[in-house]
């Protein structure tokens, strides 16, 4: 019996392991165009997902969500703590949080929500809080570890995306 349950705790820990709020892509070059993209493995409680909400740091600007069928898109954009520059104008407002409503993503599904943003050229951890609603109640993901905590040992890590300094022989555009 004790052979059994082995198997099984290290299944269902490693099951655990997964079920946070993802990134596709967990690296990204500073400056770059990236496409960010969330998995949602889980519902809240068993229940389906019918909302995701994704708030952007300032230093992932211009975010252009992705279309999903059967939700609907809302975007909410806010004034800039420090404006920028895009195809020659001064941006002092930008997205600053998604929303996908009104779809249906059922527990025993995964599914992903993606954005597009113009990351800064700053070199550093990104954090995006993600909150889920659902039938029955909610999944916060914003945890941000202190400094010099490991993000292992959170119960709800925001996803995190490392941004790395750009090679010498990337290509310019």
């Amino acid at each position: 019996m004790k052979k059994l349950l082995l198997p099984l705790f290290l299944f269902a820990c490693a099951n655990a392991a997964q079920a946070h709020v993802t990134l596709e892509q967990a690296k990204a070059k500073a400056g770059s165009y990236h496409k960010l993209t969330f998995k949602i493995g889980h519902g809240c409680e068993g229940s389906t997902t019918h909302t995701v909400k994704i708030s952007l740091p300032e230093a992932a600007t211009g975010a252009k969500p992705m279309l999903k069928p059967g939700w609907k898109i809302d975007t909410q954009s806010l004034a800039l703590s420090k404006p920028y520059q895009s195809h020659g104008k001064t941006i002092t407002q930008d997205v600053r949080e998604v929303v996908w409503s009104e779809g249906q993503l059922p527990d025993a599904y995964y599914d992903e929500f993606s954005i597009q943003v113009k990351l800064s050229n700053a070199v550093g951890k990104l954090y995006f809080k993600v909150t889920q609603l659902c039938e029955k109640g909610r999944l916060d993901w914003i945890e941000i570890p202190a400094e010099g905590q490991s993000g292992k040992a959170l119960k709800a890590p925001a996803p995190m995306l490392e941004v790395i300094a750009p090679d010498s022989e990337a290509p310019h555009h």
